[in-house]
């Protein structure tokens, strides 16, 4: 390796640095090394034609030095570090408000693992950015040309080492702020910047951050860097950023992943420079290669113009289908995306807005820009630009020299502690003007202790969190908050409607009637009286498909429902669209109307790996509650169907019972035909289930509710299917072949048999009583009740015999297994069959006395004896059910007729009352049914 060069305008700067790594360090060999490698990059950079201006992300002193550059020079052509497919995006800036991102999107990928999805790129703008300084000089003066020349947004994933399944992410994880909501605006997109100066070597952060009295990096950069360089000249500003870029370059592991994609994105980046300059024939000396301090400082082979290396080789992009537009951003959004400390963005924009007042620089700004003032200043209406000088070592004197002092100005500090203690006094706090005292003199205080000549907001918000604060935040913002609000404020972008996708335009329009103004990010209350005004139904019918597509918060309905069948009158929401305007133009990604897009979702929903036939016939229920296609309906159905005959499972059959149920009722109500998928449905699952129930009843995996949800469905679709040709005997043969062992599944057993007609009423009774007389069954009786209690589900008759049941088990079981056992039943119930609940309360108060003296005399009428009504020979229980009977014979003899039995079954002895009578008999839950809907 050749010794470098002690020649050029750095040859005193490299001595001087070589002398004084052999005196601290005792051996020139590694220090010499870094330090006259980093007089050799800013040399490298410096000498290279085209130019190279390094910046750094969000930094006010970079955004300067790029006007005071742009005003002077003029190029013709400017090349940018931002992926070349998000250049169509930047004219949409003039109908903005910044700070927005430009973001490219994807939902169904190609070539990429389907774990990460969707995939999102964001490049945040802010006004105080080199970066937009470049593009509005760009697109606002006739005859300059903007080249994006990063990777493109494809790449960025192809480039990520990440395995299938995790996240992908190429921006560090940064700590969340007070304003969650306006941190979250990115998403989970992976995060673009231009110029991260951030060393990747710990030890060296740390040694900084200790060094100078700091406590995060932010911070130290503002103090160090920043404000040094803000009135500093071109060369000087270069010279420096280049130097800083080279050490923490230098300073980084030699072999990392973030190096090599970083060292691949500048291959990248100076073969498409190549390619343009070839193809348009520009001169060098016109264009202007803006990069960050870290790209500025490589040492890639195809580094410069004159290097002779190979174009770098550029793959191809996936078959991914990307989307491009631009999105709200906010100050808190880019510090929680690229790891800054929070408020350094608000402080950044403070002090570009101070600088820019101070120089009287007029910064660049697109014709139209919303949210400042327009300018007029074009740099092609300039002279001719000044040749470039020779390169002058400004470095010596920079890092020799301290930087110039600053008075305190307290004039600026006096109205920060009062405005804080006036903001801290409408938050909640106890403030006064001792606070603002004692604010003003405890941050002159720590700026004496960290060495600093005057206060910086950093000092300053330390100070009032020390004066102000106390143990308990009385309101939504602490005070550290409140001094980010002070200082710039979280600034939080809008896009245009102009820039909007056609989606969100038309759901701006079509939510035009109702008064909403969609760049208001507070939450907006609209009524809607659908019988006044019948033409806001449209509106209304919206208002339902966001709610179901966008954030909980963007569409909450305060008043009003919308289920099958039914729709409401009269309508009340809270509406937010702008404050998740980033969620709506997203979903313009999919579509160009509200309507298509949730067609997609739910065909996308029943085709997914995931799909069951309770996500299926929950696609359908959205089909009918939020769209009017019969096609679409009938498409879902069809694959719910599909669905279910394949499953082997039973784990959803609840969810399955309660949407078949509810569908089927709606079809009913409203008079329809069912649909022919319904009718499969049923047919389907009474096969499919048939066939799985005796596998259920044995298997340990599958809970008792799953089992009972089963013959549910089975009994309670026995009548519809059996009409459309199913076997009952399949019904039978599965519950013969069932063997449960569990008590709780034998317990359903039991009433599933009884529903058969296969177990009478009276032997279940005696069963259950020889549970309870049997001490080694007693501690498991709670179980066989617990199945039970499940087989309201499919034999909703038994709920007269759960309640003697329980009455029975909370009589005779001991206080060792029933009190141990209470807090078992409850959560069960609650957890299990909350639905189940009523129907026993409901049995207990038909049952039970209803005031306290009756119980002293009431007995339970299973425990009753037994009058008999007198009829040929039959013995029929006498009580409510033939009082009922009695009492309205209109009923029993219109029965009767339909039997075929004349005559008068009142009288004891004819043939009739003798039939009707072991009619009773044989059948006593027919009547009890009967009694039950005659007197609810």
């Amino acid at each position: 390796m050749t010794a470098p060069a002690t020649t050029g305008p750095f040859g005193a700067l490299r001595e001087q640095l070589t002398d004084a790594a052999a005196t601290f360090a005792g051996s020139p060999d590694a220090l010499n090394g870094i330090l006259a490698g980093i007089v050799d990059d800013v040399d490298r950079a410096l000498g290279e034609p085209l130019e190279i201006f390094p910046v750094c992300h969000h930094s006010p002193a970079s955004a300067l030095a790029m006007v005071r550059r742009l005003r002077e020079k003029r190029p013709r052509v400017i090349y940018l570090e931002l992926c070349e497919d998000l250049q169509p995006l930047l004219g949409e800036l003039r109908n903005c408000r910044l700070p927005v991102a430009l973001q490219a999107f994807a939902s169904e990928l190609d070539g990429f693992p389907a774990e990460w999805g969707p995939l999102s790129v964001v490049a945040p703008v802010t006004e105080a950015s080199a970066e937009y300084q470049a593009i509005a000089y760009a697109l606002e003066t006739p005859g300059v040309e903007l080249v994006l020349v990063d990777r493109s947004t494809d790449h960025v994933f192809q480039w990520l080492p990440r395995p299938p399944g995790s996240a992908p992410t190429d921006a560090p994880a940064g700590a969340a702020t007070e304003a969650e909501e306006d941190a979250a605006l990115h998403g989970d997109a992976v995060g673009v910047e231009i110029g991260d100066l951030r060393p990747g070597f710990a030890d060296l952060e740390t040694y900084l951050l200790h060094h100078g009295k700091v406590r995060h990096w932010s911070e130290w950069w503002d103090q160090y860097v920043e404000q040094p360089l803000v009135d500093a000249d071109h060369d000087t500003y270069r010279q420096v950023m280049v130097l800083i870029g080279s050490l923490f370059r230098r300073l980084r592991p030699a072999r990392s992943d973030r190096l090599d994609r970083d060292e691949d994105r500048e291959r990248y980046m100076w073969t498409r420079m190549r390619q343009h300059l070839a193809a348009s024939g520009a001169d060098p000396a016109d264009c202007l290669y803006v990069c960050g301090a870290f790209h500025a400082a490589s040492r890639v082979e195809q580094f410069g113009l004159a290097a002779d290396a190979p174009a770098y080789e550029i793959t191809p992009r996936t078959g991914t289908r990307w989307r491009y537009g631009l999105i709200p951003s906010s100050h808190s959004a880019i510090e929680t995306q690229f790891g800054l400390a929070s408020g350094s963005v608000s402080v950044a924009s403070a002090t570009w807005t101070k600088a820019v007042g101070r120089s009287r620089l007029v910064p660049f700004r697109l014709d139209g820009q919303r949210g400042g003032r327009r300018t007029t200043a074009r740099g092609g209406s300039a002279a001719a630009p000044a040749p470039a000088g020779p390169v002058t070592d400004r470095l010596s004197g920079f890092l020799a020299e301290p930087p110039p002092l600053g008075g305190l100005d307290e004039a600026e500090l006096r109205g920060w502690c009062v405005d804080i203690v006036r903001l801290a006094r409408r938050n909640g706090y106890l403030a006064s003007t001792a606070d603002a005292i004692a604010v003003f003199e405890t941050s002159i205080l720590l700026a004496n202790l960290r060495g600093r000549p005057r206060p910086t907001p950093y000092d300053f918000a330390d100070a009032a969190v020390t004066c102000i604060e106390k143990d308990v935040v009385p309101g939504r913002r602490d005070v550290r908050r409140l001094c980010e609000i002070l200082l710039g404020g979280d600034r939080i972008g809008q896009v245009g409607y102009d820039a909007l996708p056609p989606l969100a335009r038309d759901v701006v329009d079509r939510l035009r009637p109702l008064g909403i103004d969609p760049e208001k990010r507070t939450v907006q209350r609209v009524l809607l009286d659908l019988r006044a005004d019948p033409r806001l139904a449209p509106c209304s019918d919206l208002l339902w498909m966001l709610r179901h597509l966008l954030p909980p918060d963007a569409a909450r309905p305060i008043m009003g429902e919308r289920r099958l069948g039914h729709r409401s009158i009269q309508e009340s929401w809270d509406v937010a669209l702008g404050r998740n305007q980033r969620a709506l133009i997203e979903l313009g990604y999919e579509g160009v109307t509200v309507e298509q897009v949730l067609e997609q979702r739910l065909r996308r929903a029943v085709r997914g790996p995931d799909a069951t036939a309770a996500v299926a016939l929950e696609a359908v229920e959205n089909a009918v509650r939020l769209l009017d296609s019969p096609r679409l309906v009938d498409d879902l159905g069809a694959r719910a169907v599909d669905l279910l005959a394949a499953e082997r499972t039973v784990d959803d059959a609840p969810d399955v019972l309660r949407r078949i149920r509810r569908l089927l009722g709606h079809y009913r109500t409203t008079g329809s035909a069912l649909p022919g998928w319904c009718e499969s449905f049923v047919t389907v699952g009474y096969a499919h289930y048939c066939t799985l129930l005796p596998t259920a009843f044995v298997d340990e995996q599958t809970g008792v509710r799953q089992v009972g949800a089963m013959l549910g469905f089975l009994f309670g679709m026995e009548s519809l299917a059996l009409s459309l040709g199913c076997d009952r005997s399949q019904l039978e043969l599965a519950v013969a072949q069932s063997h449960p062992e569990t008590p709780a599944k034998v317990a359903l057993l039991w009433a599933a048999r009884h529903q058969l007609g296969l177990l009478p009423l009276a032997e279940l009774r005696e069963r259950c009583a020889g549970l309870l007389g049997n001490p080694l069954v007693v501690p498991a009786f709670p179980q066989y009740l617990a199945g039970f209690v499940q087989a309201l589900e499919p034999v909703p008759g038994l709920t007269p015999f759960v309640v003697e049941v329980l009455s029975s088990a909370f009589a005779r079981l001991p206080d060792p297994v029933l009190l141990p056992w209470l807090p078992t039943l409850i959560t069960t119930l609650r957890e299990q069959g909350p639905e189940l609940v009523p129907l026993l309360v409901r049995e207990a108060g038909r049952t039970f006395p209803g005031s306290l003296p009756a119980l002293d005399a009431w007995l339970p009428p299973w425990l009753a004896p037994a009058p008999v009504l007198a009829g040929a020979g039959a013995a029929v229980a006498a009580g409510p059910v033939t009082d009922l009977l009695a009492g309205h014979p209109e009923t029993v003899d219109a029965v009767a007729a339909l039997l075929g039995c004349t005559g008068g079954w009142r009288d004891a002895g004819p043939t009739t009352s003798a039939g009707l009578a072991t009619l009773l008999a044989a059948h006593p839950e027919t009547a009890v049914a009967v009694a039950d809907l005659l007197t609810s």
